[in-house]
């Protein structure tokens, strides 16, 4: 090469061989710099399109804990959704009981229809306390029903009514040719009432509230063929009729198929009055004398008072002595195919703690008397030390023996722990008909009141006695 740029004139300068150390430290550090800086910028390009990249990192549990929050509450409206509709519609399979057996449906319907005696007009089904549901009747009879177009006494409307499944709690099952089939009850039968928004009796729904118009007594002893109970209970028609007919208004006696115990010792009858359903979430037992929570005692009445077709274990009424009657019928260990109960407990045991107590309506009590009654609530009077807020029960075991509360021991002894519950007071403003305790023996607030101040010699003045029973009206 260098021959030849000497022939032809060039002068070229002489290549070097190699660079000097210096040279080639710089030239690596020139290179390095290049690569941090092309990196740097890519790193930058990248986290520009995705600028929240770092942020959506720190939220990833949060996006799981999101859609766990999201399937536990579309869980929860469905079960709420189911509850509802087990508490309003359910009858599990009890018209095989009081429509094919009782043959209720026949007194319903009357001799008119293919059944038996005169039936059962609106105004009769009203006056032992059934409630009509007005959201579920068509606007044009809305409107024939206030101008008085409606014959209330004629037992076609009755069925009428009971088709367009209005009549809370009750259940129908027609022929083709619209007669009455069968007949079956739901827990709004005892467990809800109406608002009385239409007329007495009609109204809108008040799931929870216990229905103290209802006389399950007089419905019952409509029933055409009451040789099951009869046999139940090992007595004739006539004894049954007068148990059922002592009853009145607003209570029911679930411990007469376990005992067979139709009237106390003082010959009064041994019913107790309907509570309410609402207000029990936190409380620990459901009944005035125990017996199990809310979902045993679903259970218990699904299958031996409503006479549903399910499954119910429970030893303690393999009792003969205490409880003869179930321990005679096999009620302790109870297994029916298919069973149309125990699936439905989950979602209606949720629907019932679902349902809050219901506020006092405005200028429904003093509230400057409340607002005395309440500190004297928690502390002379020491109704605080059971009746503990807001549950206004005692959290745990909320047990007492008769001896305790100042009373006999007849209902207590008719439980198996023989004891009373502590009953919840939220919501004690709207079942004041028929009276206070577990059979009414209290006819006011008041006396419920004067009975504690001289069982406990609280020493509360009268002034002081009304002042507690305002706030009691306020819970």
């Amino acid at each position: 090469m260098s021959k030849l740029n000497s022939v032809m004139g060039i002068c070229v300068p002489k290549k070097r061989s190699s660079l000097t150390r210096r040279e080639k430290i710089l030239a690596r550090v020139i290179i390095l710099l290049l690569g941090v800086s092309v990196a740097t910028v890519c790193w930058r390009a990248g986290r520009a399109q995705t600028p929240n990249n770092r942020d959506e990192e720190r939220r990833g549990p949060e996006r799981n804990e999101n859609a766990v929050d999201e399937k536990i509450e579309r869980h929860a409206g469905r079960m709420l959704e189911q509850g509802r509709e087990t508490f309003r519609y359910d009858t599990f399979g009890d018209e095989d009981f009081w429509g094919n057996t009782l043959q209720l449906h026949r007194a319903i319907e009357g001799v008119r229809f293919g059944g038996v005696g005169p039936g059962v007009s609106p105004n009769t089904a009203l006056a032992v306390g059934l409630k009509v549901d007005v959201d579920a009747l068509p606007q044009s009879l809305v409107q024939r029903i206030k101008q008085g177009k409606v014959n209330l006494d004629d037992p076609a409307t009755t069925l009428a009514l009971i088709k367009l499944n209005s009549v809370l709690g009750i259940q129908g099952q027609f022929n083709p040719d619209s007669s009455l089939r069968s007949i079956g009850i739901t827990c709004a039968l005892c467990h809800s009432t109406v608002d009385n928004s239409l007329t007495s009796g009609v109204g809108r729904r008040l799931d929870g509230w216990a229905n103290r118009d209802l006389n399950v007594g007089a419905i019952v002893s409509l029933a055409p063929d009451l040789s099951a109970v009869t046999n139940l209970l090992g007595v004739d028609e006539a004894t049954v009729k007068k148990v059922l007919g002592a009853w009145g208004p607003g209570h029911f006696d679930a411990e007469l198929f376990m005992d067979g115990q139709g009237f106390r010792p003082d010959g009064k009858t041994a019913a107790t009055l309907i509570p309410p359903a609402f207000g029990l979430a936190g409380v620990n037992l459901h009944t005035s004398t125990g017996w199990g929570s809310v979902t045993h005692w679903n259970a218990f009445v699904a299958n031996l008072e409503m006479h549903g077709k399910g499954t119910f274990y429970d030893p303690r009424l393999n009792d003969p002595s205490k409880f003869p009657v179930a321990a005679r019928a096999g009620f302790a260990d109870v297994r029916n195919t298919p069973d149309l109960i125990t699936s439905k407990l989950p979602a209606l045991q949720f629907y019932q703690l679902a349902l809050p107590a219901p506020r006092p309506p405005d200028g429904s009590f003093d509230r400057a008397a409340a607002a005395r009654g309440e500190s004297l609530f928690n502390g002379q009077a020491g109704c605080a030390v059971c009746h503990v807020p807001p549950l206004f029960t005692e959290p745990g075991w909320n047990m007492h023996t008769p001896a305790e509360v100042g009373i006999d021991d007849f209902q207590a002894r008719r439980s198996p722990d023989e004891h009373y519950r502590t009953t919840p007071l939220k919501g004690v403003w709207s079942h004041q008909t028929g009276g206070f305790y577990h059979d009414g023996r209290f006819a006011t607030l008041l006396d419920v009141v004067s009975h504690y101040n001289e069982f406990k010699h609280l020493g509360l003045t009268d002034p002081q006695k009304r002042d507690l029973v305002e706030y009691l009206k306020s819970l």
